[in-house]
């Protein structure tokens, strides 16, 4: 008895510590937060790197300021530290599964099957510590969708997966869905889905560009470019928006001058990192510059 209430004391102990160190980081970290979100990775770094008695908070986001740098190898150790310090904290686990996953697209086909298996863990354990967590449902779908069998992807886990999301956003539930049926070949039960997705929430560009690209992959131009309009409505200035219909101009070998202006305009725009890298706009640049 004594033993369990010493552990409790400790445990008290910890807690509290915990607590103070994030109240003493918590100036740096919302500082290094408002870096984050504007992109300076570097700078937001510099600020962390300073902080002297780093907390789960700290290494989580020096782990996701080295994933916007392309570091994947020094995100997935910060990461891992907060990891240690936030044992059940379900985003630092899918940001692990984030990291691990692009260190595994990134790597030697030797090293990738066991860098996508720790990849498909993380994404795991962080459902698991918070199923209403739709960022990480989100990506372990993708994983399932993805992944060949021996890496433990198959569409049957995808669509076990697909419910669960459909759970905490019926919208995003059928977006899940269309992926699937794309996958599948289905291509008319995919756009059917879609379109159920934007009836529920018809604000959303997300869908309206995933509508786009698959109207466009079907040669069905004409359709795809009123739905990049209509994103347009919503969102004039949407670098997301921007980058994506460059991305259709290009892979269609349409509009490239339209596209290339369209990548210059998003490469001078303040992007967050909910949008994709400059690296990808960059490269995507020469790719139609050269054409």
């Amino acid at each position: 008895m004594l033993f369990k209430q010493g552990n409790r004391v400790k445990r008290f102990l910890s807690m509290f510590g915990f607590a103070w160190l994030a109240w003493a980081a918590s100036p740096d970290l919302d500082r290094a937060n408002k870096l984050y979100n504007i992109t300076e990775f570097q700078q937001s770094l510099e600020v962390l790197q300073a902080v002297t008695n780093k907390d789960a908070a700290v290494y989580e986001l020096i782990g996701r300021d080295y994933y916007g740098q392309g570091e994947f190898r020094k995100a997935t150790g910060a990461l891992e530290q907060a990891a240690i310090l936030a044992p059940g904290n379900s985003g630092v686990y899918l940001w692990l599964g984030r990291s691990y996953g692009r260190r595994a697209e990134t790597s030697s086909v030797f090293t990738a099957p066991g860098l996508a298996n720790k990849a498909r863990r993380f994404f795991e354990r962080a459902t698991q510590l918070n199923p209403a967590n739709l960022e990480a449902q989100s990506d372990l779908f993708e994983y399932y969708l993805e992944a060949p069998g021996f890496l433990g992807g198959g569409l049957d886990k995808a669509s076990a997966t697909a419910v669960q999301i459909a759970r905490i956003s019926p919208a995003e539930g059928h977006s899940a869905q269309a992926k699937l049926a794309e996958k599948r070949k289905e291509f008319g039960s995919a756009e059917a889905q879609l379109r159920r997705a934007l009836e529920i929430a018809p604000q959303q560009i997300g869908r309206l560009i995933d509508l786009a690209r698959l109207l466009a992959k079907r040669g069905r131009y004409q359709e795809a470019d009123l739905s990049l309009t209509k994103a347009e409505q919503i969102a004039p200035n949407s670098p997301k928006l921007m980058f994506a219909k460059a991305d259709l101009y290009i892979k269609g070998k349409r509009n490239l001058d339209i596209a290339r202006e369209l990548l210059k305009r998003y490469l001078s725009s303040a992007l967050t990192p909910e949008d994709p890298p400059r690296a990808d706009a960059e490269k995507l640049l020469k790719q139609v510059q050269g054409s």
